[in-house]
């Protein structure tokens, strides 16, 4: 008897390990990646091991005793992972400007030495004195940091420890989480007042009318992305269709600015996340008895009357899980803003596309990135919420 539930234990298993492992591939593995780019900045500390152990001590103030310098050359000299070597550059010259040519000055002078032990490195490069080198060398050091999380919020730690502003002209970040937020809830809204309305028509249709209309939404979906925006970038230019037309009937007498602005990154959001809000609406109002709107017009309501009191707020639970799934679609839009959007229209997925691709910062690209998970986590799971404890009418 056991053997034979180990046995189908063991089958039922075996048929769920390819998802499983699809999940770990795909999912948690790059999870963990992002979570780790974050957090780990080890970059520095395995390629100078002997600074890290020496420069804990210093104070901030000048330049480090001579032990600390010696130990730094010794670290470069004995350095011979090109690629980690590389990194700990990166790191360093991302803390402080001017690293990167600091470090392609002094490293062929260690390495060129016949004796890196009388490397005084003040006399390779005089930059070497300058305090802001050493400092971003022993803020460096930690193998794990909240740096990147602090930056994400245009925050960091100062001298002394303590956490304290960003310069104004340093970073941006809160602003552009902010403008994201904004873009999200307009075209959230926006999808609200063309998908109530049109879920409200489709559902009071039968036949071939309700298919038309749901294949109508349903559509853009079977499209790609790329080519439907690719597609309002055509038709929003000046001398796109959109313009000519309302040219041709005398409603405007020049070309009206739709693209790369922040009207055209509305429009093309909507168009392509209206669906995620039609059909929530659309399966809520289905389950509603039609004989309602004329019960209560019956009582004497009128038709706006017997919307307002009976029809919307039994529609709003589809109408809320909508809104969520497509504010929680739109905060980490890409290829749309990029493509129709001006300079002042990109959203963080956009600045987290520039840090892993464009700098290279993957610990700043991660933090963003982990920050944007927490803020779809939780809408998730309010949606989630909102869709359980959805009731249909009369079920």
């Amino acid at each position: 008897m056991k053997s034979a539930v180990l046995r189908e234990r063991s089958g039922a298993l075996l048929l769920v390990m390819p998802v499983l492992a699809f999940l770990a591939v795909f999912f948690l593995w790059p999870l963990w990646t992002m979570v780790t780019a974050a957090f780990v900045d080890d970059a520095v500390s395995k390629v100078l091991p002997r600074t890290a152990a020496s420069i804990v001590s210093w104070n901030g103030q000048g330049v480090p005793s001579e032990a600390t310098r010696k130990a730094l050359v010794q670290d470069l000299s004995a350095a011979s992972d090109e690629q980690a070597l590389g990194e700990a550059v990166r790191r360093l010259n991302s803390a402080a400007s001017g690293f990167r040519t600091l470090l392609g000055r002094t490293i062929p002078a260690v390495k060129a030495a016949p004796d890196p032990a009388q490397v005084d490195l003040l006399a390779v490069d005089p930059r070497w004195s300058d305090t802001r080198f050493w400092v971003a060398l022993k803020e460096a050091m930690p193998p794990y940091t909240d740096r990147n999380i602090l930056a994400a919020v245009d925050l960091k730690r100062d001298t002394s420890g303590s956490i304290v502003a960003e310069a104004a002209d340093v970073s941006a970040h809160r602003l552009i989480m902010l403008r994201t937020l904004m873009v999200a809830a307009m075209v959230t809204v926006a999808c609200a007042v063309i998908g109530l309305p049109y879920a409200m028509l489709a559902a009071s249709l039968t036949g071939w009318k309700r298919s038309v209309l749901l294949l109508a939404v349903v559509l853009p979906l079977w499209t790609s992305l790329l080519v439907r925006t690719a597609a309002w970038f055509i038709l929003l230019q000046n001398e796109g269709l959109i313009n000519r037309a309302l040219q041709a009937v005398g409603l405007i007498d020049s070309p009206m600015p739709l693209i790369f602005n922040r009207l055209g990154v509305v429009i093309a959001m909507t168009h392509v996340l209206l669906p995620f809000m039609v059909l929530p609406i659309y399966s809520v109002i289905l389950g509603i008895p039609r004989n309602l709107m004329s019960a209560a017009q019956s009582m004497g309501a009128g038709p706006l009357r017997a919307f307002w009191r009976v029809l919307l707020p039994l529609s709003l639970p589809g109408l809320l899980s909508g809104s969520l799934l497509v504010f929680m679609v739109a905060i980490g839009y890409y290829i749309t803003p990029a493509l129709v959007g001006g300079a002042n229209d990109q959203m963080i997925s956009s600045v987290i596309a520039f840090y892993a691709t464009g700098t290279a910062n993957w610990g700043l690209a991660g933090a963003l990135g982990l920050i944007l998970l927490v803020v779809t986590t939780v809408l998730y799971a309010i949606y989630g919420r909102f869709s359980t404890s959805q009731q249909v009418p009369g079920a």
